[in-house]
């Protein structure tokens, strides 16, 4: 599917392009947006890799994955990045994840992605499942998923290596008959 448009009444989900690099940038260079992510602080030229490489899966046949800018409406301003990748080990199933530039927390923004980015994984990619992970101790991520309908399914131990140590990670997961969009 390409490309992809998905809008709440205050963001909307667009396809990355090469001009979105700064904003990302702004987002993934950032200690404390990072803090509870997968990895350390992004370079520019990591994070010019990182839409390079989103811009290209988009025109792949079939796509399996979809990283995509987090758009405030009313500035038309890139606040975030959302991605779902499917999943080659789960029939009908994705990974997700987001990560909102700081000074957007606190709002809705996250559970409004999270809902668009639910809505085209199970409204347009008709998919069945859909997971994400989270650190433990970010209790703001607990709260959004479960508010969006997700479920808490348990522990992946020591999953992620990050500042010199491994970390677990909570999964959450939705089923396609949980979502109500």
């Amino acid at each position: 599917m390409h490309p992809v448009t998905r809008s709440s009444p205050r963001l909307a989900l667009r396809e990355l392009a090469i001009e979105d690099v700064d904003a990302v940038f702004a987002i993934y260079s950032s200690p404390e947006a990072t803090e509870h992510l997968s990895f350390e602080p992004r370079t520019r030229d990591q994070v010019a890799h990182i839409v390079a490489r989103s811009i290209a899966s988009a025109q792949e046949d079939p796509r399996i994955e979809y990283g995509l800018a987090v758009v405030e409406r009313e500035t038309n301003e890139v606040i975030g990045f959302g991605r779902l990748a499917l999943d080659p080990h789960q029939q009908r199933a994705a990974t997700f994840g987001f990560a909102l530039r700081p000074d957007a927390w606190g709002v809705g923004y996250g559970l409004e992605t999270v809902r668009l980015l639910l809505g085209l994984g199970f409204e347009d990619l008709g998919l069945h499942r859909i997971w994400g992970a989270r650190s433990p101790i970010n209790e703001a991520s607990a709260k959004t998923m479960a508010a969006a309908g997700m479920v808490e399914e348990g522990t992946i131990r020591e999953h992620i290596f990050k500042g010199g140590r491994w970390r677990d990670s909570v999964v959450h997961a939705i089923l396609d008959h949980e979502w109500s969009g």
